[in-house]
């Protein structure tokens, strides 16, 4: 009788646990979804093996919204500019999840219009992205701050002016 109610509690409570932490995960997802909807990503990137006189290259993704598709597929309808490339596209990604931090983990996807190979690791908290990329032979790592649409004006040059000779 004590093993069946030890049994029983046990049970109770890893179900308990376990639909905490699936409402855990879906208020995650909403976060994630209403944070990064409607938002840009601006910052930097660097190319492995070219050297460059500055550190960094800005780099600029608005994302017009972002949604789960399933359990592994979010997409991301986003502007994507860069080199000859200004393109809005919705890009399918795999989304995966380091405990309360989400993770971009694509591997030799193709983007319509923009090419093949394109591979990334890019985790998003706290108002900030952080990762790596590849696109065929090139890659590098890029970083910077998520900002809302009307905080972040177009106008406005992701790298900061040098200050003037005094």
């Amino acid at each position: 009788m004590l093993w069946s109610r030890c049994c029983l509690s046990a049970a109770l409570i890893a179900g308990l646990a376990s639909s905490s932490a699936a409402a855990d995960r879906a208020e995650l997802e909403k976060q994630l979804s209403e944070t990064l909807s409607g938002s840009v990503l601006v910052g930097t990137f660097t190319v492995d093996g070219v050297k460059m006189d500055k550190p960094a290259i800005p780099e600029r993704y608005e994302l017009k919204s972002v949604e789960k598709i399933n359990d592994k597929m979010w997409r991301f309808t986003a502007r994507i500019k860069y080199m000859q490339h200004d393109v809005t596209l919705p890009v399918a990604v795999p989304l995966v999840w380091a405990g309360d931090t989400p993770m971009i983990s694509m591997t030799n996807v193709s983007i319509p219009g923009l090419g093949d190979e394109f591979s990334a690791r890019v985790l998003f908290y706290d108002g900030r992205y952080a990762g790596t990329w590849q696109h065929g032979k090139f890659g590098g790592h890029m970083w910077g701050k998520i900002e809302k649409k009307a905080e972040s004006d177009e106008s406005k040059d992701p790298v900061p002016a040098e200050k003037p000779a005094a």
